[in-house]
């Protein structure tokens, strides 16, 4: 069991969402309820875990309510799980979560400034404990447990057909420090010859050189990078913030291979309705 964790004081941040293109603002407050909550003024709430039958993943990942929906929901969900917080109230007064930098990095500094609180309430964590595997048209994440240790450690690999990406990997573990050192600065990336198709369906209306790194045939057009290899770091953010879905923290070893938002939630169904793979601890 662990204590449950909220913030110290409230959190406001603005900015424009990468899909949608309009603004968004953002307050995160501190909460004793032991949830995570959504909120709209005047359209209700939405609390994690959620319905996973009504979750989106189109270039990102949307929470759906009966009344409103939350985009882009992945790098804050990332971020509030490497620290550990897991009751806080979040409203908003837009359909998706800005995108900022287009990393997780800006919302890790602000939960740096306000700091944490610990709670009465306490949390069964969920470890792995035995192997099992997802896998789709060549993507797979295999699950395994940690042995005696009682940690996560993420690893992604991904291979793109470009000069500026190829074959990259990374595996670390997930604890605060390494992801705000390691992961959270990773920018989410795309390819300028998907930019009309995209906007055609209503994807990526927001992007700009200022959030994402773009690549053209050959190159990066935003230069520098962060990270040498901070495709496969991105990957990694995007992964622990849609195992963030769970809904409580989670021991194991994740190794994921040329997956994305879709494999990563069918991991997330497969674990939740299949409790002979895990224990509480």
């Amino acid at each position: 069991m662990v204590n449950s964790l909220t913030i110290q004081k409230e959190i406001r941040l603005s900015g424009v969402g990468v899909h949608s293109g309009k603004e968004s603002n953002l307050i995160l407050k501190p909460s004793d309820s032991g949830k995570i909550v959504f909120r709209r003024a005047g359209l209700g709430s939405l609390e994690l875990p959620v319905n996973l039958d009504k979750i989106q993943f189109l270039n990102s990942t949307t929470i759906v309510g009966e009344r409103f929906k939350v985009q882009t929901v992945e790098h804050l969900l990332a971020s509030l799980s490497a620290f550990g917080i897991n009751s806080l109230t979040i409203e908003l007064d837009a359909d998706e979560i800005p995108i900022l930098d287009g990393s997780a990095l800006p919302f890790v500094q602000a939960l740096e400034r306000a700091g944490t609180r610990i709670l009465s309430q306490t949390i069964p964590a969920l470890k792995i404990c035995r192997p099992f595997a997802v896998e789709e048209k060549g993507a797979s994440i295999v699950v395994e447990p940690a042995g005696a240790g009682e940690y996560l450690w993420l690893t992604y690999t991904i291979e793109y057909s470009h000069p500026a990406i190829g074959r990259q990997s990374l595996g670390c573990f997930f604890n605060s420090a390494l992801f705000a050192s390691d992961i959270a600065p990773a920018r989410t990336f795309g390819f300028a010859k998907d930019a009309e198709f995209l906007r055609s369906r209503g994807l990526a209306l927001g992007a700009s050189l200022r959030n994402t790194v773009v690549l053209d045939d050959k190159t990066v057009t935003n230069p520098p990078l962060r990270f040498p290899d901070e495709f496969v770091r991105h990957k990694l953010l995007d992964l622990a913030g849609d195992l963030a879905l769970v809904g409580r923290p989670l021991i194991g070893l994740f190794t994921a291979s040329k997956a994305g938002h879709r494999l990563h939630l069918r991991l997330v169904q497969f674990l939740l309705a299949n409790p002979d793979f895990w224990v509480e601890i």
